[in-house]
């Protein structure tokens, strides 16, 4: 299975905020959209960052009550590390266990294409697990 077919299924709409709003707004995004990251793109189109829940809780440690007023420029994760849409969903399990992150945001030919999440994944490797194990069991019925 591959991350287009995750794709497929979940749509490619992307939440997005711009790298000038401040954290109260990006906070109140993430809860309004009941997201745990938006990606930063002051055009649109651009994968300019990335925000996360654990971006904001880092935020909060280093600037205190003042956090509701800085900007997402200075909380966001500039180096996204992102995927393509024909990864096979093994391969974005592997990457976001190894890298520890739970958003990926899919690029294909330089287009944001969507997002996965680790929740997107575990589903759709569930799904593969459990239609595996039907054939087998299938398999196995067959030959008695």
């Amino acid at each position: 299975m591959l991350v287009s077919d995750i794709l497929k299924s979940k749509g490619a709409s992307v939440k997005m905020i711009r790298s000038d709003d401040s954290a109260m707004v990006c906070a109140q995004r993430l809860s309004a959209e009941r997201v745990g990251a938006l990606v930063v793109s002051d055009n649109g189109r651009s994968l300019d960052g990335i925000i996360s829940e654990r971006d904001i809780a880092y935020g909060l440690a280093k600037h205190g009550p003042g956090l509701h007023a800085v900007p997402v420029r200075d909380l966001m994760t500039k180096a996204v590390i992102t995927s393509g849409p024909r990864e096979s969903i093994v391969q974005v399990m592997r990457v976001m266990t190894q890298r520890r992150i739970r958003h990926l945001p899919i690029v294909d030919n330089d287009r944001l294409a969507g997002i996965v999440t680790s929740g997107d994944v575990l589903k759709h490797r569930l799904e593969e697990v459990q239609l595996e194990a039907n054939v087998l069991r299938d398999a196995v019925i067959a030959a008695r």
